[in-house]
């Protein structure tokens, strides 16, 4: 008898699902019903049904989505020496950089760190080095490319990168097949990822230690504040605008009622803050 029920229950959700596929009206939304419902069921395992709902939400977004916005990209400077970049490099743990000629708009390539690796193994020194030797030509796409055509654009390309750019030519971000595919299957890290640390430290009650490249809209969860994050996307940002320039250590900007002080910076980004709420 529960045999029979089973297949029934079989027959149902087969019913079911055909005609979503097939009916009319057709809608996302029955579909996903359909799924949840096969889950509940057992028919489909949670990890499945995950992956098949982040290929709707692939169709559904664009490049702009799930870019690494452009305060973010680690790139590296063509007039910069190998002694100066590498420690960068090393620290970020990707395998690939945009190399820039007098700002972030001007992509002039995309560097390999397997290509760097290759010149080192066949070179002694730095001596001979030009970076213009071992640059791949860069892709460049709008912020508007749908997330689905950009995952086919990287399959037939064979590129793992693309440059992000507005409706002005200007760079906006850089996005990768890994940004893309994760929203498919999750999260990827492999055995060399290193759990990342908290951006915000509470010190006392109203002092805190704030990485500058910590979200705007994850200072103000923290923080229970309202900065806007329309023209600059993180608290280094911010800080940066209020004072309009590069600010270096030891500077301090009050916005609204937080004092910021600048703990840590080089010549081209800060690194470290210290947050303290004013009373």
């Amino acid at each position: 008898m529960s045999e029979d029920h089973s297949s029934g229950s079989s027959r149902s959700w087969l019913e079911r699902i055909t005609l979503a596929l097939t009916g009319e009206p057709q809608t996302q939304k029955q579909l996903v019903d359909v799924l949840d419902d096969a889950r509940e069921r057992g028919l489909l395992d949670d990890d499945a049904f995950g992956m098949i709902e982040g290929v709707m939400k692939v169709s559904e977004l664009q490049v702009r989505d799930v870019m690494i916005p452009r305060p973010q990209m680690v790139v590296v400077e063509k007039e910069a020496e190998p002694q100066e970049f590498l420690g960068d490099l090393i620290e970020s743990g990707h395998s690939r950089f945009p190399v820039i000629g007098d700002n972030r708009d001007e992509v002039l390539g995309i560097l390999l760190a397997k290509d760097l690796l290759g010149w080192t193994v066949h070179n002694e020194g730095w001596g001979n080095f030009d970076i213009r030797d071992l640059l791949r030509k860069p892709a460049f796409v709008p912020e508007s490319k749908p997330l689905d055509a950009m995952l086919k654009e990287f399959r037939q390309t064979r590129n793992h990168m693309a440059i992000v750019v507005d409706e002005y030519g200007g760079v906006s971000g850089l996005v990768t097949i890994e940004d893309v595919l994760e929203l498919i299957v999750g999260e990827i890290e492999d055995e060399y990822d290193q759990e990342e640390e908290d951006q915000i430290i509470d010190t006392d009650e109203k002092t805190a230690e704030v990485e500058a490249l910590t979200p705007i809209e994850d200072f103000n969860e923290h923080f229970k504040t309202e900065y806007s994050d329309e023209e600059v996307d993180t608290v280094g940002g911010l800080v940066m605008q209020a004072l309009g320039h590069l600010p270096v250590k030891g500077e301090v900007v009050e916005i609204n009622n937080f004092r910021f002080e600048v703990l840590a910076a080089d010549n081209r980004r800060i690194e470290m803050l210290k947050v303290e709420k004013i009373d």
